[in-house]
């Protein structure tokens, strides 16, 4: 049994789903993890992280457009606004996602669906930097 840390870097520019399942399975294969369980922690409270479809752009603008719905970028229904419009819709956004999410990992292959991918959910307007800890959990 071993575990492994790595932080994984990406610097966002603006709302949008940033992919980055491509990078997760290179430090899998880097590692030669075999069975076990990778947890992925967002180290930020206003970006989050979702499992998501991976082949049709529609559904990531739909997401998008869904919860600037649900909340709203106005000044007037938040005390918090320090950082700009997007601060306190910001943080609502990402406490109704996930801060982690665990995938596991069998045969060498993490065990997503053929349609799904691992997303950085980017909830501010502008360009940030956001780091993802990965903690695998298992056999190499």
């Amino acid at each position: 049994m071993i575990q492994k840390f790595f932080d994984l870097e990406i610097i966002t520019n603006g709302q949008r789903l940033y992919n980055f399942t491509n990078e997760t399975e290179k430090w899998i294969k880097k590692n030669n993890f075999s069975n076990g369980i990778i947890n992925l922690s967002i180290l930020h409270t206003s970006a989050s992280l979702i499992v998501q479809e991976n082949a049709d752009p529609d559904v990531h603008e739909d997401l998008i457009n869904f919860f600037d719905k649900l909340v709203p970028m106005n000044d007037k229904l938040y005390k918090h606004n320090t950082e700009g419009k997007d601060d306190m819709p910001a943080h609502i956004k990402s406490a109704l996602t996930n801060n982690q999410i665990s995938l596991s990992l069998k045969n060498k292959k993490l065990i997503l669906g053929i349609w799904q991918g691992i997303y950085l959910f980017e909830h501010r307007l502008g360009s940030v930097k956001r780091i993802i800890n990965h903690h695998f959990i298992g056999e190499s």
